[in-house]
């Protein structure tokens, strides 16, 4: 596949990560690139390296992530963001770097794109679970003798599109607006809905906005390999929101 059209300005996010199961022992990577504005998972990428440390799954997957960035485009302001403190504050210049197969992975990885258009963010485990699932999964299939091959359930692609969303807004949704009476409170505020792209979908959201929730953020939209998978999140906002949107509708 082709990849998408550069353009001017263009923000990219790369999360990345490694293991290794005994430290040293058979290690592998993961890395994934988004779409910066909708989150969208661009690129994905996973390798088993054989024996290594942690820290040098690590910066293989700092290197593979921004490799397919590059393919991405070239000219793109990248965001990398892993849950290993050390690549990130070496990386970013503040640590040193010792051990000789780290710095000769981080010299690569400088050489990707320049330096000025890339910048390091540290995040928790917990945020970094796509990267770490496809590391496990590049070792997992080195353990069974092949090699790791992107496959997309319909469950990942639902939970691509659910991440798409919520890399989008983080916040998921705030208002400043004063209630005026009390929002029921029997019902989520907050609601994720996915499914296929067909009129049972469209039937959802549209109950959805009768029932008052209004529209959050634009849908997410991912490919399964058979069918189009989507998202769209809707959320239970306060009298006044509700009545506003309620006269935007009519």
């Amino acid at each position: 596949m082709s990849p998408p059209p550069s353009r001017a300005g263009r923000q990219l996010v790369v999360e990345a990560d490694g293991g290794s199961r005994g430290n040293p022992g058979p290690a592998g990577y993961g890395a994934l690139v988004r779409d910066a504005e909708t989150g969208v998972v661009l690129a994905e990428a996973a390798a088993s390296i054989g024996r290594a440390t942690n820290n040098v799954a690590e910066y293989s997957g700092l290197l593979a992530g921004l490799q397919a960035a590059a393919e991405i485009d070239p000219d793109a302001q990248v965001e990398v963001r892993m849950d290993s403190r050390l690549v990130v504050e070496q990386m970013s210049g503040r640590w040193q770097i010792k051990h000789e197969d780290m710095r000769r992975l981080a010299r690569q990885a400088r050489e990707v794109l320049p330096a000025a258009q890339v910048r390091y963010s540290w995040m928790p485990r917990a945020r970094n679970s796509h990267a770490d699932r496809l590391a496990n999964e590049a070792m997992d299939a080195a353990a069974k003798g092949r090699t790791w091959e992107r496959r997309t359930t319909p469950e990942q692609a639902l939970e691509s599109a659910a991440d798409a969303l919520l890399a989008a807004d983080d916040a998921l949704f705030e208002t400043d607006d004063v209630t005026e009476t009390p929002v029921d409170e029997t019902r989520l505020r907050y609601r994720l809905l996915t499914g296929t792209d067909d009129r049972a979908f469209c039937e959802r959201v549209s109950e959805a906005l009768e029932q008052g929730y209004v529209l959050h953020g634009d849908p997410a939209a991912t490919f399964d390999g058979t069918r189009v998978v989507v998202a769209q999140a809707v959320v239970l906002p306060g009298a006044e929101v509700a009545r506003a949107a309620a006269r935007q509708r009519s």
